[in-house]
């Protein structure tokens, strides 16, 4: 659970429609991360303790009731795939997912709590860190391979775009934290080079010290798996969250974990550009978000906010509450709210988010093939 997923947002793939087999396969996405982009894996994880299963979640979207996000409305990678023309993929934990519904939709491996590393979020007791996640990815390539044959499914996976969305968990929910090894392991710029070698040797399969290590790992699993055509999303200003806020002595920003989203992005971008230019076939991108969300953080008036200190979903005086709960209570407009609870922005706040990453990226609609667009969430009601 986090916000600097917010630029750190989202892992998702689409695969270009193309005909395998006999199978007519659409453009689809398969989205690796976090809180910022789960959509019910946690919620068939029962013991989870980071779970998005109560009202007021999902409030504008569908229904109103919780369907495993962690906001009131849509997540970034949803606004993204909206955008495009892609269906938006069901979770890898649903148990009606099928191989028909991977080839129409692909999958969503996200897991509130999860982070680059596996120690991460241990105290949420369960949550699938990006290990996992992969893990995951392959046996969905077995049943796809099952489906369709090795060389037809070797291409599907090569044809699809990844997009990963992870970061912001590995330091609010570990190396900030006293309780983890790791906080007193590495320093800041070691804790970095751990992150980056270890996500550079997991793209290679599908920092230096502590974040080179995970950017690498990273890199190698996800390459060796098929991943072609990638973006990984950066972090947001993750020091500026409500939870952030409420836990420091002046109710503002906590500067040092900005300046670690801000170092994260620069190792993550130079990662992405270094694994471009040595891995053969390989298109891979790093999506930046950190400078438009900080914008709105400070002048959230012209962006069409009114508040972007605190959550919408509250428990009154009592903060940090962490997450929102049935008895908590709603602001009275959720479209001029940055965030929602603690962590996580507001369904208002993933679209602007969404359409500076679109922008950024050059991003535009694919080809629709049959079937109806996904329904868009909602307009957030002003009443609480």
């Amino acid at each position: 659970m986090k916000f600097t997923a917010l630029a750190a947002m989202m892992a998702a793939v689409t695969v270009l429609g193309l005909l395998i087999d006999g199978h007519d396969c659409k453009i689809v996405q398969f989205i690796f991360g976090d809180s910022l982009s789960d959509v019910g894996n946690n919620k068939r994880l029962s013991r989870s303790l980071a779970q998005a299963s109560l009202p007021w979640y999902g409030i504008d979207m569908g229904n109103g009731l919780p369907n495993g996000r962690f906001t009131n409305g849509r997540t970034v990678a949803d606004i993204i795939g909206d955008n495009m023309g892609l269906p938006r993929p069901p979770a890898v934990l649903d148990p009606s997912l099928t191989e028909d519904m991977i080839l129409e939709k692909g999958v969503n491996y996200a897991s509130g709590g999860g982070g680059i590393l596996n120690e991460t979020g241990g105290y949420f007791i369960q949550k699938l860190s990006l290990y996992r996640q992969i893990d995951l990815f392959q046996g969905t390539q077995t049943l796809i391979k099952s489906k369709i044959g090795a060389n037809a499914a070797e291409k599907f996976f090569q044809d699809a775009r990844y997009v990963v969305a992870l970061g912001s968990n590995d330091f609010i929910n570990n190396y900030l934290m006293p309780l983890y090894r790791d906080s007193w392991s590495y320093n800041d710029q070691t804790f970095i080079e751990y992150l980056m070698g270890t996500l550079e040797r997991q793209l290679k399969s599908i920092v230096r010290s502590f974040l080179t290590r995970v950017l690498r790992a990273f890199e190698q699993l996800l390459h060796s798996l098929g991943a072609r055509q990638l973006i990984v999303f950066g972090l947001g200003p993750m020091g500026c969250i409500p939870l952030q806020r409420v836990l420091s002595t002046s109710n503002g920003c906590q500067e040092r974990s900005n300046k670690l989203a801000l170092s994260f992005n620069k190792a993550g971008n130079k990662l992405m550009e270094d694994l471009s230019s040595k891995l053969p076939n390989a298109t891979y991108r790093f999506g930046d978000a950190y400078d438009v969300v900080n914008d709105v953080i400070t002048n959230p008036i012209q962006y069409g906010f009114t508040n972007a200190d605190s959550p919408c979903c509250s428990f009154g005086i009592i903060r940090p509450a962490l997450t929102c709960v049935p008895a908590s209570v709603l602001c009275s407009d959720r479209s001029k709210y940055f965030f929602w609870d603690e962590y996580h922005p507001s369904d208002s706040a993933n679209e602007l988010i969404a359409k500076e990453l679109i922008k950024k990226f050059g991003l535009s609609r694919v080809d629709e093939t049959d079937g109806p667009s996904p329904a868009p969430a909602f307009a957030p009601s002003p009443e609480g």
